[in-house]
Parts: structure tokens; sequence; C-alpha cells
């Protein structure tokens, strides 16, 4: 007779090619915990929590270049408008009990001041005003946002940024961002991007930064 028993193995030791994303149900809000802790700060692998659901993904480069390149035109729009702001990038942002996500990129805008000089995120500090994410499908992720009540999250995927706004606790799809109310953002960021990968991100990025001076001279 041949008994067959299950391997157990710590999802923290679970390597990921880059690429990769692995989802696992019946997770705690006390296992989450425990396993950020595991995991650390110092890792490639991006998570999101929801409704006792883990999402474990390693970006790509193709992942990590429009992210940066993003997060540029973000500050560059802001720097244009003369508005301050604080970038937390990929901070773990939590609800307690409910929630946990990691965006690719984050901005306090509204409340930059509060979150000036934070090293730590404290129990009650607010979401950030804006959060990036790129290549992310997953319902997961969606829902960690809405627990959080993040005001507005971008999502690019596939050379398309949508754009989420936070409407009565609900998620509702937007053409423009109430942030940058005179551009057409979604129109943007594609083209800026899909401009990088022809002749690189710095130039990508500069000839967008010349045409926001030349537009406000």
């Amino acid at each position: 007779m041949t008994l067959i028993t299950g391997i157990v193995k710590p999802v923290s030791e679970i390597q990921l090619e880059p690429g990769s994303t692995v989802t696992i149900s019946n997770i705690s809000w006390q296992e989450f915990q425990t396993l950020l802790q595991e995991l650390g700060e110092k890792r490639a692998s991006r998570i999101a929590y929801s409704h006792n659901t883990l999402q474990m993904m390693v970006p790509l480069p193709e992942h990590e270049i429009p992210s940066d390149l993003i997060s540029d035109i973000v500050k560059t729009l802001l720097k244009a408008k003369g508005i301050r702001y604080q970038p937390f990038r990929s901070t773990t942002f939590k609800r307690e009990g409910m929630a946990g996500i990691e965006p690719d990129a984050s901005f306090y805008i509204q409340n930059c001041q509060r979150m000036i000089g934070r090293r730590r995120l404290e129990p009650d500090d607010p979401p950030p005003d804006l959060a990036i994410e790129t290549d992310v499908t997953s319902k997961t992720t969606i829902e960690a946002y809405k627990a959080i009540e993040c005001p507005e999250v971008w999502v690019y995927n596939q050379s398309k940024l949508t754009i989420y706004l936070l409407q009565e606790g609900e998620y509702v799809t937007a053409e423009k961002s109430p942030i940058f109310p005179e551009q057409a953002i979604a129109q943007i960021i594609p083209r800026v991007v899909e401009r990088a990968w022809q002749v690189g991100t710095s130039q990508a990025l500069a000839e967008f930064e010349a045409a926001i001076a030349e537009r406000g001279s």
C-alpha cells in the first residue's frame, strides 16, 4: 500500500520566475501579516491581498519600464502645475483585517504635507491619493484598493490606460483624472510609453517634458 501525503512548504519559500503570478485562497489576515514579515521589504515579488485571497507576482522588465515612466509623467505634470507631492512608490498599504496592496507607484498629493518625513506608515494614515498599476487584470488587486479606499487608481495594461475613481465605495471608470482635468491622460500615457519603446525612456520623457513646457509658455 502506497501512502500519498501532501507537501507543506512556506509561501515565503516559493520561487517565482519573472512574469509569474500565484494566487492562494483561504489566507487569514494573521497569516498574511506573518507572510509579510517573512518576505521582508527587499524582494522582487509584489503582493495583493483581499477577501482571504493572496496574489503574488514578479514583474518583467516590460512591466517595470512603463511603471517608472508613468510615475515620471505624473511628476512632470504635478511640477508643471506647481503642485507639491510625496511619492511612496510600492509601499504596502493595508486596511486592518481586510486587505493589503503594493502599487507599482503611489502619490500623496492632497495629503502631501501630512506624509512628509514619514518613514513608516501609521495605522491612521490615509491611502495614497493616486496609485498606479501596470499589467494587472486581477480582481484581487482592485478589491484591495477598494478596501483601503484609494480615491484614484490608474491601471496600464496592453497599451491602454484605465482610470478608476472611487465613488460611494465602488470604482467607476473615467475618461479623465480629477488631478489633471485639463490633460487627456488616457491618451497621453499610452502614446508616451509607446514612444519610449521606440527611442528609449529618457528621450521619450524629455520630449514629453518639452511639450508640457511649450504649452505652459
